[in-house]
């Protein structure tokens, strides 16, 4: 008797259903909590408490997703494939967009964090859309072609164009693509470039350039990131990055920590990760990696301290967390399950326990 596959992955997915929407119930219990986290007392103001409050609250609108299952004939079955995709695309631009424009320009807006135009949001959906026109039609055909053509050995084939395509994506994209979102400048001589060089040499890390880019232009959210292979390493600031730290130091503790990511090799582990497998196991599989990212975060965490920066991160972390209104009070399930980075009461409980176990 053949194994009723359908049947247990239906069940599966319901099952998933209803202990998803539980963890949703637990985090909304959790983001209307009124008091801030014992951790995070005389750190966060009440003020920055209550509108971080109302965006978690805010920002839990959703637009609804669906997925169709379908069949495909055999003959001209890439022709078929993206007239499908084509249509569905055109479906979900048209059905997200109201989603879009009220999370940009009504719950963005209303917390402070909208800087981008009318103008710019619909020159960027058009950006995008072109580049969906262009790129998405040889990826899918190649990824059908290997279907039909793989046999046997189809999920190697699959796992290495996959594999391939990150490759060029992640060097091309922030030469070639983001460039044409966003401004990206070299960071001004001066104290916050010397010491950033003199971290990344210190590590001996291969930086060729250093960025800031306009995200002020779109969102007063800050972050920094770095990318690039081999020798080639880059290291982009949002100019709010910028505006929003007190002083050089919190910015360089921040660029420690994705350093230290860099250096214990994160952004490997993370790359060769199985990112997508059957659906039964997806859940648990992205269980599995968010379970891996946070701990790499707190590793992370901890390099930037054994430098020398623990004063100056948690500065750092706790003005990120006032700045971009991330939720105080989250539900731990809920985090242990959704969030690939813990929130800012664990990473500073985190410290705490190292500063105890140094004592």
């Amino acid at each position: 008797m053949a194994f009723p596959y359908m049947e247990a992955v239906v069940g599966f997915m319901i099952l998933m259903y209803i202990f998803e929407t539980y963890l949703d119930k637990r985090q909304h219990a959790a983001l209307k909590l009124p008091t801030l986290p014992k951790t995070l007392e005389g750190l966060i103001s009440q003020e920055k408490f209550e509108k971080s409050r109302a965006y978690s609250l805010d920002k839990r609108f959703k637009s609804g997703e669906f997925v169709v299952l379908v069949g495909l004939n055999a003959e001209n079955e890439i022709l078929h494939t993206l007239a499908f995709l084509a249509g569905v695309t055109i479906w979900s631009q048209i059905t997200d967009l109201p989603f879009s424009l009220y999370s940009t320009f009504v719950i963005e807006a209303r917390h402070g964090f909208n800087k981008q135009t009318i103008w710019l949001f619909f020159r960027d959906l058009f950006k995008g859309i072109c580049l969906a026109v262009i790129l998405g039609p040889p990826i899918v055909s190649a990824i059908i072609f290997i279907v039909q053509k793989g046999g046997p050995y189809l999920a190697i084939y699959l796992w290495g164009f996959m594999f391939v395509l990150s490759i060029v994506m992640m060097t091309v994209y922030p030469i070639l693509i983001a460039p044409l979102f966003n401004k990206f400048t070299p960071l001004p001589e001066g104290e916050l470039r010397d010491k950033i060089e003199k971290l990344a040499s210190s590590l001996k890390f291969p930086l060729k350039k250093l960025f800031v880019v306009d995200g002020s232009t779109r969102s007063s959210h800050s972050n920094a990131y770095m990318y690039g292979f081999f020798k080639n390493k880059r290291i982009v600031l949002y100019d709010t990055l910028i505006q929003q730290c007190k002083n050089d130091e919190e910015i360089v503790a921040v660029i420690a920590h994705e350093l230290g990511h860099w250096k214990l090799n994160h952004t490997m582990y993370s790359f060769i990760a199985v990112q997508h497998t059957v659906i039964p196991l997806q859940h648990l599989v992205s269980f599995a990696l968010n379970l891996v990212s946070r701990s790499f975060e707190f590793q992370a965490d901890g390099f930037a301290k054994k430098l020398g920066y623990s004063s100056s991160l948690r500065a750092g972390l706790v003005k990120l967390q006032e700045e971009n209104l991330s939720a105080m009070n989250t539900d731990p399930w809920y985090s242990a399950y959704h969030y690939s980075h813990p929130p800012l009461v664990e990473r500073l409980a985190a410290l705490d326990e190292q500063d105890k176990k140094e004592d």
